[in-house]
């Protein structure tokens, strides 16, 4: 099997690289390579801050709707805690973490850079979170998170209405802390990355973990988060919008 998440470490900088293309969607196994990477990295010494990023075309779109199409309730719950306890334990690094990203980041792919403690854009990328356009909510943080950075009421319209936003749209709302040229996104992650990994681990440790310390209650937030997803699965109607989007673009 393709290393679904690789890692390379350089001048103190974890660069962890979603790879799985064309749309390095995030499915169990990705995930869970996801989530153990993460551990591996916020344990080891060499390692300051850590830059996550996909391809120079998509960071990633999220979950993959031909196999979301059939899940059940159950079997949906099983992937949301998969892919939001590997969210999670990206958010839990006690290190500085950078989201690079380019081209499409969607869905899970927008629930996972939201997890970072900054999210630098290039100039072509288009974040969202789309569900709702099949009767779904976002899974993994995203209800949580989102109105933290950007306020409950640009929250609530990229949730209620799935668009996407562009590079300097996601700047003007803060969803992203930099756009820079597109292709550059990770090469001027590491650099920032570098500079943060030069400072007090313990310090930035610290810091992160008083600033953290507001969500305290998240996971029961983020519990019920799951739990209402699951809810629309039982319905039904995830499933059905799904099929037909499929079924639309691929002419069948």
């Amino acid at each position: 099997m393709q290393r679904l998440v690789q890692v390379a470490v350089d001048d103190g900088v974890a660069i962890v690289r979603l790879h799985d293309p064309p749309s390095n969607q995030i499915s169990v196994p990705m995930a869970s390579m996801l989530a153990s990477v993460a551990t591996e990295v916020a344990t080891r010494a060499d390692v300051g801050a850590v830059v996550i990023a996909g391809s120079d075309r998509t960071f990633s779109t999220g979950g993959d709707l031909d196999v979301m199409a059939s899940q059940s309730a159950a079997s949906m719950r099983d992937v949301l805690l998969a892919v939001g306890g590997a969210v999670a334990t990206v958010e839990a690094i006690p290190k500085v973490v950078i989201a690079a990203v380019e081209g499409f980041c969607l869905g899970g792919g927008c629930e996972l850079a939201l997890a970072a403690d900054f999210r630098f854009a290039g100039s072509g990328a288009r974040l969202g979170q789309p569900e709702i356009r099949f009767g779904m909510i976002p899974g993994a943080g995203a209800t949580q998170r989102l109105p933290r950075l950007v306020g409950r009421a640009r929250a609530k319209d990229l949730i209620y209405s799935g668009r996407s936003v562009r590079a300097a749209e996601a700047l003007d709302m803060g969803l992203v802390d930099r756009v820079v040229d597109r292709g550059t996104a990770c090469e001027v992650a590491v650099e920032a990355a570098r500079g943060y990994a030069r400072t007090s681990p313990e310090a930035i440790a610290a810091a992160k973990a008083a600033i953290h310390a507001e969500g305290v209650d998240l996971d029961a937030r983020l519990a019920q988060e799951r739990e209402l997803l699951c809810a629309l699965f039982d319905s039904g109607a995830p499933q059905r919008a799904m099929r037909a989007f499929l079924d639309e673009r691929t002419g069948s």
